[in-house]
């Protein structure tokens, strides 16, 4: 058993439901080893600011069933702040940290990835709506995330239907297009764009004249927000970048509405999702998987297993390194949206 009296947990990168039961399990299972645990706010930045707080069970019975973070979050980069390693190694001294938890997507646990070679011990707990973190099967979040969009797209159909309107729905989605497919399939969307295939514009276009060709006058569209055409130069609604260097997306649907108007003479509005699709209470799969992962992370700590993250393999939640699962972005094979492609049209 690893030599722990104190350990931190953050959360960071954007929120999403399921956060909550992860730092319940955390705090719940340190209570078994009897560690104490630190809850630092605003993931990386409360590392750099020694901001945080003492946790015990009486502060997280309760929080199980609520969205978001009660740790709030932010997407900060300690490496892209001068000195910004050194202050983090700091201040973990300072505070008395043994082992840090930190539950985040590619970003967040890339930055533990490197504070762990630094000398920081950390363990990792997987964390993206997106689904598309390497080296586990699912990331809580997702499924509440999917079934928010997934329900969205249910009431398009009927004020669709009412209006003989072409509707763009635009789902979360950076590089993976997990949740439009999902989402799009179980809301019978009529196409789906995806940021893993450069999709047609024009073939929509001629699938959605056909639809009301013959009768069927209205269509619904799902579109990811990082998707790109094979016919459509669409971009971004701003160049300006986070601290990881992503560029803030948004914009696409309404683009892709006016070139289908445009293309087809139809009626076309656009929705856009957006942090809709973060927000509200998790699901119970979410609930229980946010606590499987926090407890296993607890008992990584326990186990000396530092540099490694809480992944979900098939029925069973197992230690994988970090690295591993920050290595390579988790992307929709081909063979999964030919499936949605079946129901087009």
């Amino acid at each position: 058993m690893a030599d722990i009296k104190k350990i931190g947990i953050l959360t960071g990168g954007g929120d999403c439901p399921g956060l909550n039961a992860v730092i319940r399990a955390v705090v719940f299972k340190a209570g078994e080893y009897g560690w104490q645990v630190l809850g630092v706010k605003y993931g990386w930045k409360g590392m750099l600011n020694a901001d945080a707080i003492p946790l015990t069970r009486n502060d997280v019975k309760d929080i199980l069933p609520l969205g978001g973070t009660i740790l709030k979050t932010s997407r900060t980069n300690p490496y892209k702040v001068e000195g910004g390693e050194a202050k983090v190694l700091e201040n973990a001294k300072k505070m008395g940290i043994d082992c840090l938890v930190a539950v985040g997507g590619e970003d967040t646990l890339g930055v533990a990835n490197k504070l762990t070679k630094a000398g920081l011990r950390c363990v990792g707990v997987p964390k993206t709506i997106d689904n598309d973190l390497g080296a586990t099967d699912y990331t809580f979040g997702y499924q509440t995330a999917v079934q928010i969009a997934s329900d969205a797209m249910d009431r398009l159909h009927t004020t669709a239907k009412s209006h003989d309107r072409v509707l763009v729905c635009e789902v979360m989605g950076r590089h993976a297009g997990w949740m439009t497919v999902d989402a799009g399939m179980s809301a019978s969307a009529h196409w789906i764009y995806t940021p893993e295939a450069k999709g047609s514009v024009e073939d929509c276009c001629k699938m959605l004249k056909e639809r009301y060709a013959r009768g069927d006058k209205y269509g619904i569209v799902a579109v990811a927000e990082g998707a790109e055409f094979s016919d459509l130069d669409v971009k971004a609604a701003s160049q300006t970048t986070d601290s990881f260097g992503h560029v803030k997306l948004g914009g696409v649907a309404e683009t892709l509405a006016k070139e289908i108007e445009k293309r087809t003479g139809l009626e076309t509005r656009h929705v856009v999702l957006g942090h809709t699709q973060r927000g509200g209470s998790p699901l119970a799969y979410d609930r229980i998987l946010g606590t499987r992962l926090g407890n296993k992370a607890a008992e990584m700590i326990k186990n000396g297993q530092f540099a490694m993250m809480a992944s979900l393999r098939g029925e069973n939640v197992e230690a994988v390194p970090i690295e591993e699962a920050v290595k390579t972005l988790k992307t929709v094979p081909p063979q999964y949206y030919d499936v949605a492609k079946t129901f087009f049209g």
